[in-house]
Formats: C-alpha cells, sequence, structure tokens
C-alpha cells in the first residue's frame, strides 16, 4: 500500500548556479536536497545518452540518441574534472559560461561548443593521468564493448562531416577487426578516440556520484529509456542486422498530432533480436541500472506493435501497424466491402476537392502536378507522388502559395481507405485516418457501414491476442534482466491486452486526467487509477497545467464545474489556487506514485512561478524539429531557500497519505 511522490524535471533544464548554461548531472544533488526537504522520494528525468550529430541545436532532441550506453557530454560539470591552468582562459570560459547561464532557455549551440573547447583543453592538461588510473583502466574494461564502437564512430562522424554513415569513404560498413585497429593506442587515431573514452569515464563517475548520494539520501532516480534509437546511430552502423534501415518507426495520429509522428527511427528486426535472447535490449537496460532504480519505457506500445511508415512518406497517416494481420480482398468482400485496388488503395482526387484545398492556385497545381484522368477524375503525377518527393521539391520555399500547394499535395497523398502491407503483397491495412478523407465520404451509407464494420474490428478486436503474444515474448526477459522498477508509458491508441500484460508483468501504467483511457469519458477520475501507476498533471510532450487552462475555454469550463466541483464561471487564468486544488487531487489518488512537473509543482505559488506558462513547454509533438530548450527560470538554490513554498508542497505530499 505504500505511495510516494515525485518530480519530473528533464537534466538539461536544471538551473543551478554552479552550472554552465545548461542542466548538469551534478545539479540533480541539489534536486534531491529540495526532493528531501519536500517530502519526495522520486526524480524522474528524460533521457541523458547522447545526441550529438550535427553539433547544431537539431541535436537538443533527447529521444534520438546517437548510442544506448554513451551518456551526453553537455551534462557534464567540466570544473569537475580540472580547472585549467592558463588563468586567463579559465576567466574568459567562466565569464562566457555566466552569461550563458542567466539565458531564460538554453542556448543549446553556444553551451556544446563552450563544453568541447574547454572538455578539449582539460583533456590536454590532465588527460593522461585519467588514462592511466586504475578507475578509468577498470571502467574501460567493463565497457570496451560499446566504447570503442561508439568512440570510433564519433571521429568518423567528424572526420567526415557527417553522422550518416553510408556517406562516409571509409569504415561505412562496420568491421570489428577494422575498428579495433582504428581505436589501438599507437594509431594516428588514438588521441582523438581516447578524448572519447574520457569524456564518458569522467560523466559516469558523475552520474554515479548523483546516484549515490541519492541513495544516501532515500532517493530514488528514476530513468528513461527511448523506444527507438537513430537510423545514423553508432548502434545501427555495429549492428545493423537489428534493424529495418528502408522504415520509419512513430505514431498514429493523436491528441498530440492529427497528423501523426514521425520519428525517423529504423523500426527493430525483432526476429533477429530473438536469436540471441535480446542481448541488445538487455545491456542497455543493464546499463540504464548502474544508475537508475526505476526507469520508464517510453512508448511500451511499441514492443506490442510499432507504427511503421513507409521510407516515402513525411508524415504519419500514411503508416501502419507491424507486427499486424492484414486483410486479404477475400477477407474485406466478407465483411461487405467490395474492395477496388484504384480506388481504395489509391489517392481518390476529383475535382470538386481542389478548390477547397488549393483556392486560387487550383488550376496552377491541376497543370503542374497532377494528371487528368477523365471524368474529372486526377491522379499525382510521377514527380509527386510521394510525400517525399513533394517535401524535396518544396524544400527550402517558405512563401505562402508554396507552402498552401505544399499542404494540399500532402493532404491528396492522404486521400487513401487502404494502405497495402509492405511485407505480404495483395493485402492490405485500413487507413487510420480514412473516416476523415474525402474518399470515406463519398462512399454509399451501405459501404461506409462496410468500412466502419472492418476498421473498428481491425483495429480494436482483430489483432488483440496477436499483439499479446509479442509483448510477452519480448517484455518478460527485458524486464526481468535488472532489479529496477518498470513504468510505461501507455498513451495514445492503446490495444485492449496493454493493461492486462502491464498487470501481470506488474509494469506500472501512465495515467493523466486529461488523456483518460476510456473513451466515453473527456477527463479521467483519479479516484479510480489502479495502484500500479503513475499519475501526473502533464508530461513534457504537453503543455503543463495553466497553459492547458487558456487552450480550450468550454473544455476547462467543463472541468471546472464537474472535476473540481466548483460553481460558477471559470477563473480565465489558472489561479494558485486551482492548481493546488488540482495536485492534491493526484495526492489522494490511489496509484502508487505521483510524479508532478517542477512546472506544475511551482503553479501553485503566484510569487515563484513564471510569468507566462507558454515558456513552460518543453516539447511540441506535432513539430518533428522542436528546440528542446526549457529551463528552469530561478535556481535550485533559490528553490531550496524558499522555505514557505517548500512547506506547502510537504504538506500536499503527507495529506495525501504519500511518505
Amino acid at each position: 500500500d505504500w505511495r510516494g511522490a515525485g518530480v519530473a524535471i528533464p537534466v538539461f533544464s536544471l538551473r543551478s548556479e554552479e552550472s554552465w548554461g545548461i542542466g548538469e548531472f551534478l545539479d540533480l544533488k541539489k534536486m534531491v536536497d529540495w526532493a528531501v526537504q519536500t517530502g519526495q522520494r522520486f526524480i524522474q528525468v528524460l533521457p541523458v545518452n547522447d545526441t550529438t550529430m550535427t553539433h547544431t541545436w537539431l541535436d537538443s532532441y533527447p529521444y534520438r540518441a546517437n548510442s544506448i550506453f554513451a551518456l551526453h557530454p553537455a551534462y557534464l560539470r567540466v570544473t569537475a574534472i580540472d580547472r585549467l591552468k592558463d588563468n586567463d582562459s579559465m576567466v574568459a570560459y567562466e565569464k562566457l559560461a555566466a552569461e550563458l547561464n542567466v539565458l531564460p532557455e538554453i542556448d543549446y549551440e553556444r553551451v556544446t561548443l563552450m563544453k568541447w573547447e574547454y572538455l578539449k583543453a582539460v583533456f590536454l592538461q590532465s588527460g593522461e593521468k585519467t588514462l592511466n588510473s586504475s578507475g578509468f583502466k577498470e571502467f574501460f574494461e567493463a565497457n570496451r564493448e560499446w566504447l570503442e564502437p561508439y568512440a570510433a564512430y564519433c571521429c568518423l562522424r567528424d572526420i567526415y562531416e557527417t553522422p550518416d554513415f553510408r556517406k562516409w569513404k571509409m569504415y561505412s560498413v562496420f568491421n570489428p577487426d577494422d575498428i579495433a585497429e582504428f581505436c589501438a593506442c599507437g594509431n594516428i587515431y588514438y588521441d582523438k578516440v581516447s578524448f572519447y573514452y574520457f569524456v564518458q569515464y569522467h560523466l559516469h563517475v558523475q552520474l554515479l556520484e548523483v546516484r549515490d548520494y541519492a541513495h544516501a539520501k532515500g532517493i530514488v532516480l528514476k530513468g528513461d529509456i527511448p523506444i527507438g534509437v537513430s537510423r545514423d546511430s553508432v548502434d545501427a552502423w555495429s549492428h545493423p542486422e537489428l534493424f529495418y534501415m528502408d522504415s520509419q518507426a512513430g505514431a498514429p495520429p493523436d491528441d498530440f498530432s492529427v497528423e501523426g509522428q514521425n520519428w525517423g527511427f529504423p523500426t527493430y528486426n525483432w526476429d533477429e533480436m530473438a536469436k540471441d535472447g535480446y542481448a541488445w535490449w538487455k545491456a542497455r537496460f543493464r546499463k540504464m541500472a548502474e544508475y537508475f532504480d526505476a526507469y520508464r519505457i517510453d512508448h511500451i506500445l511499441g514492443f506490442f506493435r510499432i507504427w511503421e511508415i513507409p521510407e516515402s512518406a513525411i508524415q504519419g497517416v500514411l503508416g501502419h501497424f507491424n507486427p499486424a494481420i492484414p486483410f486479404s480482398i477475400e477477407e474485406l468482400q466478407s465483411y461487405g466491402f467490395y474492395f477496388d485496388e484504384h480506388r481504395h488503395a489509391h489517392p481518390y482526387i476529383r475535382e470538386y476537392m481542389l478548390q477547397s484545398l488549393f483556392g486560387e492556385y487550383a488550376g496552377e497545381v491541376i497543370h503542374d502536378y497532377l494528371l487528368e484522368c477523365g471524368y474529372g477524375i486526377y491522379a499525382l503525377s510521377l514527380d509527386f507522388n510521394t510525400q517525399r518527393k513533394i517535401e524535396n521539391h518544396f524544400c527550402g520555399k517558405s512563401d505562402e502559395k508554396s507552402l498552401k500547394i505544399k499542404s494540399g499535395l500532402f493532404a491528396l497523398t492522404d486521400e487513401i481507405l487502404f494502405v497495402e502491407d509492405p511485407y505480404q503483397k495483395r493485402k492490405f491495412h485500413p487507413c487510420i485516418s480514412a473516416r476523415q478523407t474525402y474518399s470515406y465520404k463519398s462512399l454509399t451509407d451501405y459501404e461506409r457501414w462496410c468500412y466502419d464494420r472492418l476498421y473498428v474490428d481491425f483495429f480494436y478486436h482483430r489483432q488483440d491476442a496477436f499483439w499479446k503474444n509479442e509483448a510477452m515474448k519480448k517484455l518478460p526477459p527485458l524486464i526481468s534482466s535488472t532489479g529496477m522498477l518498470v513504468c510505461g508509458e501507455d498513451l495514445g491508441m492503446i490495444p485492449q491486452s496493454v493493461p492486462e500484460v502491464m498487470n501481470a508483468l506488474q509494469i506500472l501504467s501512465l495515467e493523466i486526467q486529461r488523456m483518460p483511457k476510456d473513451p466515453d469519458k473527456e477527463f479521467g477520475d483519479v479516484t479510480d487509477y489502479p495502484y500500479l501507476s503513475v499519475c501526473t498533471t502533464s508530461t513534457h510532450d504537453m503543455s503543463g497545467i495553466r497553459a492547458w487552462w487558456e487552450e480550450d475555454r468550454n473544455k476547462t469550463q467543463r472541468y471546472y464545474n464537474y472535476i473540481l466541483q466548483e460553481k460558477g464561471e471559470a477563473p480565465y487564468y489558472c489561479e494558485p489556487w486551482i492548481c493546488e486544488k488540482i495536485l492534491a487531487m493526484h495526492m489522494h489518488s490511489p496509484s502508487m506514485l505521483a510524479i508532478i512537473p517542477l512546472q506544475d509543482w511551482l503553479s501553485i505559488d503566484g510569487n515563484i512561478r513564471r510569468n507566462n506558462p507558454v515558456e513552460e513547454r518543453i516539447n511540441v509533438p506535432a513539430n518533428p524539429r522542436n528546440y528542446w530548450r526549457y529551463r528552469m527560470h530561478i535556481t535550485i538554490e533559490d528553490l531550496l531557500k524558499n522555505s514557505d513554498f517548500n512547506k506547502r508542497v510537504f504538506e500536499l505530499v503527507r495529506s495525501g497519505g504519500r511518505e
């Protein structure tokens, strides 16, 4: 019956007086102190793996790791390694660090460049001492299997100025013997290679220091395992047999993104992974267990099935679940739906649609981008019949006309009712957004009725036992490989078997009041959450309480009257007392853990919270090029000094029966 509370905050978002423009691992020690002071027991972070690919702000995305083992160099407290003996250089770095540390958001490029330069200078100064130490030698032998390929990858990425190993002139195909020679002491590249050993060793030491400090204070660190890795990662380079590189992983349309999400990750070859008992995954979990006592499996639905998107698509709408059991043409006809591949599995384009999609540019679109088939029927020309071709054509064009035509052409590619399975020819998946298309609306009433039957059966019944079996093959050996507490991010289109599997394996579910698991409810009932769950007010992919409050006045009014049980008109702004009432509700829920984003904890105090709640947003999932740069607006030191606020948090935690 034990229940606890915690705080969620990305490492990069931490702000302390000692950090250099971005949160650092050692900042977590002060967050441990704050958790102790406020009666919390868990600190949850986002993924901490290295994402360095381009040395630009595009690398700020924490879910696109270049290695499942390597830690992110930006999280190092570089001065804890050594201070530069050149006093002028040291003063210059500290001046720049102070300038970057007071910015309202992270300047990712300047911060990472500064830290790289400092690390290279400190490596020249004390690298040899570190590499000769017994601690480093022990670390190297324990991690050599992944550390050498990672260091070689980083060197080659920078030599060829691209993380895309397929474009490297040498070593584009991974060979263990070649890489061992590349990394050998005495090789011309050894200084560059050993620099990455040096950086990873110090990251390891600092994160272990945080872990031990948290243990001593009775605080649990909870990590995050992304469902995917980059197609340009060292893992895809060194273990290509484990991935399908000609497809893309993502998520179907949902509350986060109406067009679906395309993460760009390769999908997994689970059959190949099973041959050695999922050794790659087990090694990944065991590495995380060195630093964390609990973890969140990002998109746990990916272990049941993944949303696979063809390489020719940009948006997630045109994907399909893999694995899945597609329909044969005979099965489709057994539902009373007489399938015509050209009509139902190719873009439905009729003249009457074009004016609403393209407006004044409809004539130009017909002339330049479409083929006329007669009787008001059109098809996309060969040069524009995929989203990838359309994207390439409009690359770099941002004028209103280009954006409108591009958007309209994308919409035309989505005008299909079925997606052909790429592995089983002449078998088809219903398109997940079909019922929003002109193609669907043009069906007869009977055809729509038949389509609805097969659609519901396909997505909600047909696959359930099959997907349950897939998950039960993969998850038990993985979660039993460590003693960590397992939590699953089970949001989105959830198969019926998911709660059953998670409960059987004692994996905590994720409960969010504004994203109820019951599709017939607008808001979740916090009093009805299962014990084996983590409840929260929002996630890094969502607006915080305050920004959400201002997004939809009608929904806010219903929440105010029916959930908060308050009378009258809802206040325009989410006032501190409202935020506190929402948090208190979550503290009293039956969930084992109530882990609240720091922004929502701060929302209960009008003096301490940020003025503009929109600035608290970490990520916008609908934007694949989101700049992940949110940072606390006050330092952790100031947070620790705010005794009145901290007492209020403590009382909220304790009054909810959490300890």
